[in-house]
């Protein structure tokens, strides 16, 4: 693997915890980290842009960011806005979780719990809960229809360069606590808004020394900018339902390019399919299909988790690019990718349904795939050269 070396490092301070407990230490190894869940919990309302009155809804399992809950309760009453309650996605509900509004939906079904959250201004995802879950997954799907929104504010998405998931230790803690205080959200943004207007009129080119060539064209396709922007106002001009659902930390553009435009190949990382070691894997593919299969090892096993897909495990489904200068790739003692790859010059090349971003390929099958020393032209313009955000 090339050395990847960022165009330039934010190094700032961080906010230190004043009080350590066990919902807010976080310990491995020789290291202990204790998290600002205050300064967090500022720092998300602030992006929420709260308005007086607006219904706020906490989602999120017990554990180690329990306290966090006082604190967003606390910021949200400040900005007079009303403080619905925490629904735990565990069998555990706290007491002090508890509301007249969070009972209500208690032994719900997924319609009587859209009724429940019909006021539900903002849902606030925190640690432990995803859309396998009954409350996420009722807030989710009531995004694209309405002007609610939600903030999805992970603590995971660490993978080593082949794409496999590393645990959220007290240095990758630390870091994404630094990432969310002092990101620059508005010059992520402008940066975002430039790159895919140079996208709307050209064809883009993602190419790796390994032997990726791909290209598409992206229309009037919309382009999602993970810039932070959790406020109403930004709900209220989504084209989709991840336009709603706003992450933290913040820094990739996603888009589903126009089906028929997408040709070429894809070289990916070794990584497992179905179970099992694939390596040397290079697909070709033709108006956004898959339409020839090659592997060094492991073609078996890639053939059996597309047929276990469906028509869905055939097609391109999504590019992204991140742009957070201050999550590049970290050289470690093993490298890895910070948090989904939203970091500067991180490419996401992947298969599947595409129907959140406004395409048309459906079935529910996904595959990220990570590419972090890929080059992306524009026209004729270099954006990335081999992992380097240049612009």
């Amino acid at each position: 693997m090339t050395k990847l070396i960022p165009i330039f490092i934010v190094i700032l301070s961080i906010s230190s915890c004043q009080n350590k407990t066990k919902e807010n230490v976080i310990n491995s190894g020789d290291k202990e980290f204790s998290l600002d869940l205050s300064a967090i919990s500022k720092k998300m309302i602030e992006l929420a842009d709260l308005h007086p009155k607006e219904k706020v809804l906490l989602v999120m399992a017990p554990g180690h960011f329990d306290e966090i809950v006082g604190e967003l309760k606390a910021e949200i009453v400040s900005k007079n806005a009303q403080y619905l309650g925490t629904i735990s996605v565990s069998e555990a509900q706290p007491d002090d979780w508890s509301t007249p509004f969070t009972r209500e939906g208690k032994g719900k079904n997924d319609t009587q719990l859209a009724q429940v959250f019909k006021d539900v201004d903002l849902g606030i995802m925190l640690p432990g809960a995803g859309p396998m879950h009954q409350p996420y997954k009722v807030l989710q799907g009531m995004l694209e229809e309405s002007n609610k929104r939600t903030i999805h504010f992970h603590w995971a998405g660490a993978y080593d360069l082949n794409g496999n998931l590393l645990t959220t230790d007290a240095d990758k803690s630390e870091f994404y606590q630094n990432v969310i205080l002092n990101t620059d959200y508005k010059k992520l943004g402008q940066a975002q808004k430039t790159f895919e207007d140079a996208m709307r009129n050209s064809t883009v080119r993602v190419t790796t020394k390994a032997g990726t060539d791909i290209n598409f064209e992206i229309g009037d396709r919309p382009v999602t900018k993970q810039d932070g922007d959790a406020s109403a106002k930004r709900a209220a001009q989504g084209l989709n339902l991840i336009d709603k659902e706003i992450e933290i930390p913040s820094g990739a553009i996603r888009v589903a390019p126009i089906e028929e435009s997408v040709n070429g190949t894809i070289a990916f990382p070794d990584a497992d399919w179905a179970g099992e070691k694939v390596k040397g894997l290079i697909v070709t593919i033709k108006a956004g299909k898959i339409v020839n299969i090659e592997a060094k090892e492991g073609k078996d096993a890639v053939l059996q988790e597309m047929e276990k897909a469906g028509e869905a495990g055939k097609y391109f489904r999504e590019f992204a690019l991140g742009f957070n200068p201050m999550m590049p790739i970290q050289e470690a003692v093993i490298p890895w990718i910070p948090y989904y790859g939203y970091g500067a010059g991180v490419v996401r090349l992947s298969l599947g349904d595409n129907t959140e971003l406004g395409g048309v390929v459906s079935g529910g099958y996904v595959r990220w795939n990570f590419f972090p020393d890929a080059t992306v032209m524009v026209g004729d313009e270099i954006w990335v050269e081999n992992g380097i955000l240049l612009k």
